[in-house]
């Protein structure tokens, strides 16, 4: 099942195109990536995936509907985890739900539970500037994953980490795409990770953005980061980039 698609979509801020002849199909279930120059447009096809932003041309689609506001079946996480400062962490995971007016007794649970599948079991009553960074974006992850979305959109989540911490956030992530089933799609300039983690990768040329090669990683998890196939695969995202002749 086609879970998220765009179609000949073309994005204008003011004179710029930002966009131009997106087509993009990912499936129900699917863990894909989108690599690419800063400044391509990753981001906005997030956005616009996320209903927070409409495309100058062209559709986009989820479940085959036109999406035309933000939807809680679709949820959108930053590079920086957003948690408010004077909320715990069982406070800031249930935010959602607690404007859905949901009990508090099922607030209460799913909390635990989610805290509990990303390793935050324990730190319920923590602040925020009492966690680690790593633990402030399983915290923002959790918050997301509480209400149940279909789709997971991120936004480089992992890019304020550090490296050793970004690869355990990285098995993390997969982890928790493995035991709930979401449809993700990943926004990275990191290739090293969107080989780790995705199934498709999508490579995106400087502005005006549009893609200019879609892979496929055929290699079974977890994957290993010196393998012939990996090192094919991003050696050819490299040479699709043609990193030398701009700036990234």
């Amino acid at each position: 099942m086609q879970k998220l698609e765009l179609k000949g979509v073309n994005k204008h801020f003011g004179d710029l195109l930002v966009l131009t002849n997106i087509n993009l199909t990912i499936e129900e279930g699917e863990f894909a990536a989108i690599v690419g120059p800063s400044g391509c447009g990753k981001s906005t096809i997030l956005r616009m995936l996320a209903g927070l932003e409409e495309a100058s041309e062209g559709q986009v689609l989820a479940n085959g509907q036109p999406i035309t506001k933000p939807d809680p079946r679709r949820t959108l996480i930053f590079q920086e985890h957003a948690l408010y400062p004077w909320r715990t962490v069982e406070q800031n995971v249930g935010f959602g739900m607690e404007l859905a007016k949901e009990p508090k007794d099922e607030r209460k649970k799913r909390i635990d539970e989610i805290l509990e599948k990303v390793g935050l079991d324990g730190f319920q009553k923590y602040y925020p500037h009492q966690l680690s960074g790593g633990m402030r974006q399983r915290a923002s992850i959790a918050r997301a994953l509480v209400l149940n979305p279909e789709v997971l959109l991120l936004d480089e989540p992992y890019g304020a980490l550090d490296a050793i911490t970004r690869l355990a956030m990285q098995n993390e992530l997969i982890r928790l795409w493995r035991g709930t089933g979401k449809t993700v799609l990943l926004i990275t300039h990191d290739i090293d990770e969107a080989v780790y983690l995705a199934d498709s990768i999508y490579v995106m040329s400087p502005r005006p953005g549009h893609f200019i090669q879609t892979l496929h990683a055929d290699m079974a998890r977890p994957r290993n980061r010196n393998g012939q196939k990996f090192v094919e695969l991003r050696q050819k995202i490299m040479d699709n980039l043609d990193i030398g002749s701009y700036s990234i």
